[in-house]
């Protein structure tokens, strides 16, 4: 009896977790719908009474946790970046902005363009991003902006203003680059595999300079959520 409520509390608990990570707190939401799940397979647990499907479904549960585990090992090594990245552009992948304030991804790629364009004096940046709901200016602007306040010369910026997608951004500052110039890439460390991978489908070799997610469990949430991308990628392309 004692075992049976305390299944149901957990199940009480986890689901409350995800209730609030999910609506209550922002950008936590895939780590809430996953706590939701994690408590849905309590009662199915509990319902399904046959032994051998209870015994499929585990091997399931234990597959994915292996492929998730293999799949955030290669997205982690991706996150190291790669060592001496001087380049003759950098592209900064955009991220949300809130109004024309940049969101808290977007101020920490900004920093790491900065930091970049302070090592490496010759490099030419070109800030990508279009305009998305709730922002009264583009992406790129708002890097543009926060650059040239931090003291980078305008002109080393260029701003590529029409990508609504990380593919986009990528094919559309193309266009800036001269043909066999040296490429690096800012975006999020939990987002450069992808981000090298897309490049890669475009003919670009990058190198990768990671932007450092600033709260551990916020980082978290955004790895666990690049695993399910990076196969969703993998199945469907795009």
């Amino acid at each position: 009896m004692k075992r049976n409520n305390a299944k149901w509390v957990l199940c009480g608990l986890l689901a409350a977790a995800g209730l609030f990570l999910s609506f209550c707190l922002v950008g936590y939401r895939f780590s809430g719908l996953l706590l939701l799940l994690l408590a849905a397979l309590v009662p199915v647990y509990h319902f399904l009474t046959h032994d051998f499907l209870r015994r499929v479904l585990t091997a399931l549960l234990l597959l994915g946790f292996v492929a998730m585990s293999i799949t955030g090992g290669v997205i982690a090594r991706s996150a190291e970046g790669t060592p001496d990245p001087e380049a003759d552009y950098l592209i900064v992948l955009g991220a949300g902005v809130h109004g024309t304030r940049p969101s808290l991804s977007l101020r920490e790629r900004i920093d790491a363009a900065y930091g970049y364009l302070l090592t490496y004096p010759d490099a030419v940046a070109i800030v990508s991003g279009g305009q998305g709901s709730g922002e009264d200016i583009t992406e790129a602007m708002c890097m543009y902006r926060e650059l040239t306040a931090m003291g980078i010369s305008p002109d080393r910026i260029l701003r590529e203003e029409n990508a609504s997608t990380t593919l986009e951004n990528l094919r559309f500052s193309m266009e800036f680059i001269e043909p066999g110039a040296s490429v690096a890439i800012v975006s999020s460390e939990y987002h450069l595999h992808r981000a090298g991978i897309l490049a890669g489908s475009l003919g670009l070799e990058p190198m990768l300079v990671p932007a450092h997610t600033s709260y551990p469990v916020l980082r978290t949430n955004y790895y666990l959520r690049e695993i399910f991308a990076v196969w969703y990628y993998s199945l469907f392309g795009g």
